[in-house]
C-alpha cells in the first residue's frame, strides 16, 4: 500500500507539473511567437527550420479564409472544438477507427504546440481541452495568427511567410486568392504537396477552395480587427 501511495503522489505531482508548464506556455505564447513541437524536434536534431514570424495583419486575408474553408468551416462559430463534426466522425467510425478526422484549427494548433504528431486516443483526449483553453484565452485572431506561423508547408518550412517566399517569391501579404488556395490545399500533406508545382488532385482541391472562398467570405469575419 505504501508503494501505491508513493506512486500516486508521484503521478499527481507529474500531472500538476505538466499543467503548470501548459499554463505558463499558454500565457507566454499569448504574446510571444510560439514554437511548435515539430520545429523544436528539428532544432534538437540539428535540422534547419525556415520560419519568419508574421503578424496576422501582414498576411493576405485570402490565406486565413482559404485555411478556414479548407480545414475548419465553423472556425468562427465554435469555441475550439466542433462537437457536431466530432460526433459525426465517431458515429461513422468503423472497426479500425475513424476514416477521417474532425480537428479544428484550435485543435491542430494545440497538437502542434503542445503534443505529438502520431495519432492516438490519448493525444486526442489531451488535444480537445487544450484547444478549448487556447480558443478561450487567446481568441480567434491569436489562434489563427499562431496557426499560420507554425503550420508546416514542406521540409523544414514553417509559417505563411516562409511558405510564400519559398513557393511564390513574395511576402505573405502579397498572396493572391489562387496562391492562398494552393497553400491551403497543401496542408493535409505538406511534405508531398508542392504549392508551386501542384499535381492534378491538388489543383482540383485548390480550385474548389477558391470557389468556396468567393462564395463565403463571411466565414472569416471573426478575424476582423475589433471582433
Amino acid at each position: 500500500m505504501a508503494f501505491l501511495r508513493a506512486i500516486s503522489r508521484w503521478l499527481l505531482r507529474a500531472v500538476l507539473l505538466l499543467l503548470a508548464i501548459f499554463a505558463a506556455l499558454v500565457a507566454l505564447w499569448a504574446y510571444a511567437p510560439p514554437i511548435s513541437t515539430l520545429m523544436l524536434a528539428r532544432w534538437v536534431t540539428f535540422r534547419p527550420v525556415e520560419r519568419v514570424w508574421t503578424p496576422l495583419e501582414r498576411i493576405a486575408p485570402a490565406l486565413p479564409l482559404a485555411v478556414i474553408v479548407s480545414e475548419d468551416g465553423r472556425f468562427c462559430r465554435h469555441w475550439g472544438v466542433d462537437w457536431g463534426a466530432l460526433r459525426e466522425v465517431i458515429d461513422t467510425a468503423g472497426e479500425d477507427g475513424p476514416s477521417r478526422g474532425a480537428s479544428t484549427i484550435p485543435m491542430q494548433s494545440a497538437k502542434n504546440l503542445f503534443l505529438w504528431s502520431s495519432r492516438s486516443a490519448l493525444r486526442k483526449g489531451l488535444e480537445i481541452p487544450a484547444a478549448l483553453v487556447i480558443d478561450r484565452v487567446w481568441g480567434k485572431r491569436r489562434v489563427m495568427e499562431a496557426y499560420l506561423n507554425i503550420a508546416e508547408w514542406g521540409e523544414g518550412i514553417f509559417g505563411a511567410e516562409a511558405a510564400a517566399q519559398r513557393y511564390f517569391r513574395k511576402s505573405a501579404a502579397q498572396l493572391s486568392p489562387k496562391e492562398a488556395a494552393l497553400l491551403a490545399a497543401a496542408l493535409p500533406n505538406p511534405l508531398l504537396r508542392d504549392p508551386a508545382h501542384p499535381g492534378a488532385r491538388q489543383k482540383q482541391l485548390a480550385t474548389i477552395i477558391q470557389r468556396r472562398m468567393a462564395r463565403t467570405p463571411g466565414l472569416a469575419d471573426c478575424l476582423k480587427t475589433g471582433d
